[in-house]
């Protein structure tokens, strides 16, 4: 059996709108109920006005890109060279020239960017990328007494991120297991 419901919500809100209506009719007086967003359906620009007040939605902010992700020479000239020229200063030794040359790499052999670093008359080193990438394949050639270089290695081969602090320390890591900088 069904279980039959004697109130009908549909005739109690047909009375609840008739009565409404009536005493409208009866009360001609009384003040219209008007509507916060009335205004929104006759003027659709205060409407879009309104609406953005009223919900603000806080922008992101656009972040820099990082210095590891500006493009290779950009990174390389400004960043690294001057980083890695005023890290060996710093150590008491002078930088007699450093730049960014592409080439064939010397010993190996093999088209590369490298950064050629000439820090005594006598004491030279690179830092060889295989592509103009910076987490890229990369070795280090040091050479002393204007020689050809007598020491090439891989460099920051498990290292899964590259930036320029690591970059700087462990080039001056290598040097100065080289006895080339600082107090040695």
């Amino acid at each position: 059996m069904e279980n039959q419901n004697p109130y009908n919500k549909n005739d109690s809100r047909d009375e609840v709108l008739k009565s409404d209506s009536d005493s409208l009719e009866k009360n001609p007086e009384r003040a219209p109920v008007v509507n916060k967003d009335s205004n929104i359906l006759d003027n659709p620009e205060k409407a879009s006005v309104t609406q953005k007040e009223e919900s603000p939605i806080p922008k992101k902010q656009i972040k820099p890109p990082k210095l590891e992700d500006k493009p290779f020479d950009e990174f390389i000239n400004k960043h690294l060279i001057p980083g890695l020229k005023s890290s060996i200063e710093e150590k008491g030794t002078s930088v007699i020239d450093i730049k960014l040359v592409e080439g064939i790499r010397p010993v190996v052999g093999g088209d590369c960017w490298m950064v050629f670093c000439q820090i005594t008359e006598q004491r030279r080193f690179w830092l060889c990328f295989n592509k103009d990438v910076i987490t890229s394949d990369k070795t280090i050639l040091l050479a002393e007494s204007n020689s050809d270089p007598s020491i090439v290695e891989s460099f920051l081969i498990d290292e899964k991120k590259t930036t320029l602090p690591l970059l700087i320390s462990r080039v001056l890591q290598r040097l100065n297991g080289q006895k080339w900088i600082g107090p040695n």
